[in-house]
């Protein structure tokens, strides 16, 4: 018996250094083509959190919203760093959305890799992006997926979810997301996760 339960360990201990594959609910057919992305790698909020809290550190969810968003709509508490894809030019207008210009992270993929090797991880690491709605972390994903990252995931509700198309909350982000699903998150920021330039 005592044989069976050390074979046993060895065999989930030696599981535990293998890359992590993760396949979620979602059907790529149905990810509208803004939050496409190459290697198909999609997760919900829920599966998210529930990757990441059964995983642990052998997973890196990285927050890639700006840091107005998380300072002002609050942030993920599973998060591990906060790396924005784009930055808010506050200096600049953009007339087709009607807000500030956004900009791409000239150091995204530096500081992922620098997160990552943080942590003891390498681009064979599963990686989770979160953002408002799944737009943007589709297309850091591709960016991570050209740079050599083989376990990108995008959350494809994001933290705030899609906006509602009929009903009392037209155009509200009440549809889905992190916290209209009840996922753990806060105002509270820890400042060792946040990104300072």
């Amino acid at each position: 018996m005592k044989q069976i339960n050390t074979i046993g360990l060895a065999l989930v201990l030696g599981l535990s250094y293998v890359s992590t594959t993760f396949a979620g609910d979602i059907d790529p057919a149905t990810v509208p083509a803004p939050k496409q992305i190459i290697s198909k790698n999609y997760l919900s909020s829920k599966e998210a959190a529930a990757l990441k809290q059964s995983l642990g550190n052998k997973v890196l969810l990285i927050d890639i919203r700006t840091q107005a968003e998380i300072a002002y709509v609050g942030t993920a508490d599973l998060s591990d760093v906060n790396i924005p894809y784009m930055m808010d030019d506050y200096a600049e207008w953009d007339d087709k959305n009607n807000r500030y210009k956004m900009a791409p992270n000239s150091g995204f993929t530096t500081k992922v890799s620098d997160a990552t090797s943080n942590v003891g991880l390498d681009k064979n690491a599963t990686i989770i992006l979160l953002c408002r709605s799944g737009d943007r972390s589709s297309r850091a994903a591709d960016l991570l997926h050209s740079a050599g990252y083989t376990q990108v995931y995008t959350v494809v509700d994001g933290f705030e979810g899609d906006k509602a198309k009929e009903g009392d909350n037209k155009g509200k982000r009440t549809v889905n997301g992190w916290k209209n699903a009840g996922l753990p998150w806060s105002y509270n920021l820890n400042k060792s996760k946040m990104y300072i330039e």
